[in-house]
């Protein structure tokens, strides 16, 4: 879920008394947007409850999540998760980056992406949902 909605959600919810905290991967949209409470990972986006297969990194990360939830000293408060998704930061650089993609695989992705495109066309139109 895009990290934008997901804290002006939050914000909602603590206007209406409910405490949240966000655990994100996006640090510059959550700070901006302003919620009370922030668990960033610096992770690759959609990466925001721990590593893939790793139920370590997920228990951790929930675990920081609710001491985040029951300790922040105020308003706006960011705690940086300890975990790293990889010793090399070089994974910066190749995420989502267009220009270390080779055309072959840029042309891969893009068919991968329009046959989802298809699959979620054919779901509304089989649900009665303009397409």
């Amino acid at each position: 879920m895009c990290h934008q909605t997901v804290s002006l959600v939050a914000r909602h919810l603590e206007e209406n008394r409910i405490p949240t905290v966000i655990m994100g991967c996006a640090k510059d949209i959550v700070e901006q947007v302003g919620v009370p409470r922030f668990l960033f990972s610096d992770f690759p986006l959609g990466n925001s409850a721990g590593r893939p297969n790793d139920p370590d990194s997920q228990a951790l990360t929930m675990e920081l999540a609710l001491h985040v939830l029951e300790s922040a000293p105020g308003p706006r408060t960011t705690v940086q998760s300890p975990l790293r998704w990889s010793e090399d930061a070089d994974w910066k650089l190749d995420f989502c980056n267009i220009d270390r993609l080779s055309a072959d695989e840029q042309q891969r992705l893009r068919q991968e992406f329009d046959e989802i495109k298809d699959v979620a066309k054919e779901r509304r139109a089989e649900d009665g949902l303009e397409v």
